[in-house]
C-alpha cells in the first residue's frame, strides 16, 4: 500500500530540513492520492522539475514505492518549470507542488531508471 500523498510530502519536507535545504509546499493537493511534483531551484535562475514516473517504470516487486521522473531537466531556465506546472495544474487540480531551494540542486527523491 502506497503512502498517502500528504504523508509523503511531510516526510520530504522533513528530509530537506534535516539536510539543510529549504522546502515549501506551493500547492496542496489531495491528501490521499494527489500526484506530487517537485521543483528544485539551485538559486541561479535555473530549475529542474520532477513528477510521477510512468507506470511502466514501476517495479512490480515494489508497487508501493513512489518513483519520480525528470519532467524538466536540471539546468533549464526556471520559467520552463513554471510553464510546465501551469499545464499540469490545468490537467490535474489535485496535484501537489513542492519547491526545494538548494544550491547543490539536490532533490531527495527516488528516480526511475532511464
Amino acid at each position: 500500500m502506497r503512502l498517502k500523498s500528504g504523508i509523503f510530502v511531510s516526510a520530504l519536507l522533513r528530509r530537506c530540513q534535516v539536510e539543510g535545504a529549504y522546502a515549501m509546499v506551493r500547492r496542496r493537493g489531495s491528501e490521499e492520492a494527489g500526484a506530487v511534483f517537485v521543483k528544485v531551484a539551485p538559486l541561479d535562475g535555473t530549475a529542474a522539475l520532477y513528477g510521477p514516473a510512468p507506470q511502466s517504470e514501476i517495479d512490480e516487486a515494489y508497487p508501493a514505492d513512489r518513483l519520480f521522473g525528470v519532467v524538466v531537466a536540471p539546468g533549464s531556465p526556471e520559467a520552463d518549470s513554471e510553464a510546465r506546472m501551469v499545464k499540469e495544474m490545468r490537467f490535474d487540480p489535485d496535484l501537489w507542488l513542492v519547491e526545494i531551494e538548494d544550491k547543490q540542486g539536490r532533490h531527495f527523491l527516488d528516480l526511475a531508471k532511464d
